[in-house]
């Protein structure tokens, strides 16, 4: 029999090492967790044990590091289960892995598809989120451009319809948290005041459009998200930054440009899948030195192949083969998704060249505040939930803890 991917109430730990935390690095630190919170972390010298219950020592090797649990804003499934089919089971053990992994927050991804399935997948979805294992939902479509739809299915994109966002809105329960769209399209401004006033974080992105037309959409997404308060979304965001969308040129800038321009000035922040596949690691390097880790959410777009090995999968309607870790269309070979957890994704980044501490903050804290859960989640802080996750001195899982369970290790990729 399978033992249990948790205990069934939250322990009391000590955990010694390095903290990496908001964008900064301490060592010689203690986190000490307290029935499923944060009950001190600071450093080990000051440590109280006092005014405290009995704490078990969870041993971490040498030069260990003790990160917040990680923040995934974009993904697709993982461990054979595709979250946009509306399997719950299937969700379910996704989920699994990915909690295991490191990840111990995520919102949910949904692929462009009928709109069945849509809602479908989105009130599947749905009761995951009331249970409290996603932190809700993200809809990658289906108001996405035909020239730039990549591994969307070009036979179910639309202009903007706000009758079918208020179907998915119903169908969520509250739990819809960001959608992606193309500003070009008919309709787009309209979507974004609907997202906002409904507190959906509109993630600009799978465009065509050129400059003008994404800095005006960024920018007044911005402005009403700025004005629906609290609880919103801090800001908008960019859907996988360079990927579906046209590249970089000096005599047409396209979006790349004006996404850029306003996550420097802080206006937005910009997903990076940066797994080795979707970004070069030159890439990951100048956005971060560009934009600020302040302004950069780290990604996945993980699909069912994740923590399995290479062969044919799905991604919502679409087939999918995986070679060499790289995930593409069965048919015209488009990048489909990602293979790599996000810790991986860390991981990566830092061998790019990016500070450790900034690597993780751009997976913990940042992502935590634009589905506004900065209060609770992404930094290690006394009265947090306590989602830690240790690493050795090469960013390896060591240890995960998620309100405080300890999760066993995930399983090997076969």
């Amino acid at each position: 029999m399978t033992p249990p991917a948790t205990p069934l109430e939250p322990g009391n730990y000590l955990l010694t090492g390095t903290v990496v935390t908001d964008g900064y690095s301490a060592p010689n630190s203690a986190v000490a967790v307290v029935d499923g919170f944060l009950a001190y972390v600071g450093p080990l010298a000051d440590l109280d044990r006092s005014v405290l219950p009995e704490l078990e020592p969870l041993e971490l090797p040498d030069g260990s590091m003790i990160l917040p649990g990680l923040v995934d804003l974009h993904c697709h499934g993982a461990a054979g289960g595709d979250f946009p089919s509306g399997n719950l089971a299937a969700a379910r053990t996704a989920i699994d892995f990915i909690h295991r992994s490191g990840t111990t927050t995520l919102l949910a991804s949904l692929v462009t598809a009928s709109r069945e399935d849509l809602l479908k997948g989105t009130m599947a979805l749905r009761l995951l989120a009331d249970e409290g294992l996603i932190a809700g939902i993200h809809a990658e479509g289906p108001f996405l451009s035909h020239a730039r739809c990549g591994a969307q299915d070009p036979r179910f994109l639309l202009d903007p319809d706000l009758s079918l966002v208020d179907e998915l809105l119903k169908a969520a329960g509250g739990h819809l948290r960001t959608m992606t769209y193309a500003p070009e399209l008919a309709g787009a401004d309209a979507l974004v005041r609907k997202l906002a006033e409904q507190g959906v974080v509109p993630s600009l992105g799978h465009t065509d459009a050129d400059a003008r037309t994404t800095a005006a959409s960024l920018t007044e997404s911005a402005e009403l998200l700025a004005a629906s308060g609290p609880g919103s979304g801090s800001r908008p965001t960019v859907t996988h930054l360079f990927n579906g969308m046209p590249p970089l040129h000096h005599r047409s800038p396209g979006p790349v440009a004006a996404c850029l321009r306003l996550a420097g000035a802080g206006k937005v922040a910009v997903e990076l899948i940066a797994d080795g596949a979707h970004l070069d690691p030159d890439t990951v390097r100048m956005v971060f030195e560009l934009v600020g880790a302040d302004n950069v959410a780290l990604v996945t777009d993980s699909m069912a192949a994740t923590g399995l090995p290479d062969g044919d999968y799905r991604l919502g309607p679409a087939s999918v083969s995986v070679r060499n870790s790289e995930a593409r269309l069965s048919g015209d070979g488009s990048l489909a998704g990602g293979t790599a957890t996000l810790l991986d994704v860390v991981r990566r980044t830092i061998e790019a060249g990016v500070d450790p501490a900034a690597s993780v903050k751009s997976a913990t804290a940042v992502p935590a505040a634009i589905i506004g859960r900065a209060g609770e989640l992404g930094s290690l802080r006394a009265a947090r939930r306590a989602d830690v996750v240790a690493v050795d001195r090469d960013f390896q899982r060591v240890l995960v803890l998620r309100a405080g369970r300890l999760l066993r290790r995930p399983e090997a990729r076969l």
